[in-house]
C-alpha cells in the first residue's frame, strides 16, 4: 500500500457494499481516494497516534451507514442519510501497536476502518491528526477489552460509538488480567501509564480475574493504579465490575457469584467503593447499573446481553451487551461531569 497524505479528502465509490456516490466538487483536491477505500473498507497508512475523522455520508438513495476499525471497534453508530443529502459525522480514533489487546498480535499497521449499516453509503473520508484530543484510557480485563472475534465484545469496543471528535478511547484492557497481573505485566501497567497526559481519563475496572487474591492486596493495587495515573497528571476514575448473569430463583442476583465476591470473602465493588471514597476518586458503580439491568430484563430477557445462547457463558457480553453497557458509561461519564454533554452522542 502506498503511503497516502492523510490532510487529503478523499472521494470514494465502493463498488459492491456502498452506494456510488461522488464526493463534493472539490473535496478531494483533485487527488482520488480509491485506491484506499475498496469493497466497504478504507486503510490509511498512518503511524500510531490519534486522528481525527470525519465521514460525509449519503447517496441517491436513502441510505443508513455505521464505521468500525482497528479490532472491530464501533467507531459511528449506524446513521441515517435521506436520499439525495450528505450527512457529516466526526470521531477521533486512537491508532495503536498492537491494535486490539496490548499482550494479543500486532494486526494491521495503519488506520483501517470498515463502512458498513444497513444500506451503506460514503461519499467522502477525511483523516488528519488529531492535535487536542483528549484520551479516555481504559485499564481492565475481557469484559472491557477489545475482543478479536465474533460473538465476543467488550464493553471498551463499543464505547467509541458514543463519543464525538475530540473524544477517543485507548482500550489498553487484556483478557485474564486481574490487578496482581496487570501491574505486574511490562506491556500493561508499565505501557499504558507513560502515555497519560495532564487531563486524560483513565477508567479502571479489574475484578473478574482476581479470584485469588486476598483483600489488602486487592485494596492495594487499585491505590497503586489511582497514584500512578494523579502522578501522570491524569484523571482516575473506578469502575466496579460488570455482573456475572447468575439468577437466584427470586429473580434477582444477589449472591456472590453474580456480584464478583471471590473464592476468600473479598467482596471487589465493595472494596472499588471504599478505595473511591477514600481517595477521593471519581466512582463508575458499573455494578450496580449491570445488576439493575439484567434484573429488569429477567432470566430469559438478560440472555442476549451475554453468550449464553452462543457458548453459555454468563461472564462475557454480546455485542448487544457490551452496547448497552458502554452506554451505561457514557452516561455516567457525563452526570458525574468528567466529560462534556456536548461531547457524546446519545440515543
Amino acid at each position: 500500500m502506498r503511503r497516502f497524505s492523510i490532510a487529503v479528502l478523499a472521494a470514494v465509490t465502493l463498488s459492491t457494499a456502498l452506494s456510488a456516490v461522488p464526493a463534493h466538487a472539490g473535496e478531494d483536491g483533485g487527488r482520488p481516494g480509491l485506491a484506499h477505500c475498496a469493497d466497504g473498507a478504507c486503510h490509511f497508512d498512518v503511524p500510531p497516534g490519534t486522528y481525527d475523522v470525519r465521514v460525509v455520508l449519503g447517496g441517491k438513495t436513502a441510505s443508513a451507514t455505521s464505521v468500525s476499525g482497528e479490532t472491530r471497534r464501533s467507531l459511528l453508530p449506524e446513521t441515517a442519510a435521506p436520499a439525495g443529502e450528505r450527512v457529516t459525522r466526526s470521531f477521533t480514533v486512537n491508532v495503536r501497536t498492537p491494535e486490539g489487546e496490548p499482550t494479543g498480535p500486532d494486526g494491521t499497521p495503519g488506520l483501517d476502518l470498515r463502512i458498513g449499516g444497513s444500506a451503506p453509503a460514503l461519499a467522502g473520508i477525511k483523516v488528519t491528526p488529531a492535535r487536542h484530543a483528549r484520551q479516555i484510557f481504559l485499564v481492565g480485563d475481557s469484559t472491557v477489552c477489545d475482543q478479536p472475534g465474533d460473538p465476543y465484545s467488550g464493553w471498551g469496543q463499543q464505547l467509541p460509538q458514543y463519543l464525538r471528535q475530540g473524544l477517543a478511547v485507548a482500550n489498553y484492557a487484556d483478557s485474564g488480567e486481574s490487578t496482581v497481573t496487570y501491574l505486574g505485566n511490562p506491556r500493561l501497567w508499565a505501557t499504558v501509564r507513560p502515555l497519560i497526559r495532564p487531563g486524560d481519563l483513565v477508567l479502571v475496572q479489574l475484578a473478574h480475574n482476581d479470584k485469588t487474591t486476598d483483600e489488602a492486596t486487592y485494596r492495594a493495587n487499585l491505590e497503586t493504579l489511582v497514584a500512578g495515573v494523579r502522578e501522570r497528571g491524569g484523571q482516575p476514575v473506578l469502575v466496579t465490575p460488570i455482573v456475572r448473569r447468575w439468577f437466584n430463583t427470586d429473580g434477582t442476583l444477589n449472591n456472590g457469584t453474580a456480584l464478583l465476591v471471590n473464592g476468600l470473602g473479598v467482596d471487589h465493588p465493595a472494596v472499588t467503593r471504599s478505595v473511591a471514597a477514600a481517595r477521593d476518586v471519581p466512582l463508575i458503580d458499573l455494578t450496580a447499573k449491570t445488576k439493575a439491568l439484567v434484573e429488569s430484563l429477567g432470566v430469559e430477557g438478560s440472555k442476549a446481553l451475554y453468550l449464553y445462547n452462543e457458548k453459555r457463558d454468563n461472564t462475557h457480553t454480546s455485542v448487544r451487551g457490551a452496547t448497552a453497557y458502554a452506554g451505561l458509561v457514557r452516561d455516567e461519564l457525563v452526570t458525574r461531569h468528567l466529560v462534556p454533554k456536548g461531547k457524546v452522542r446519545v440515543g
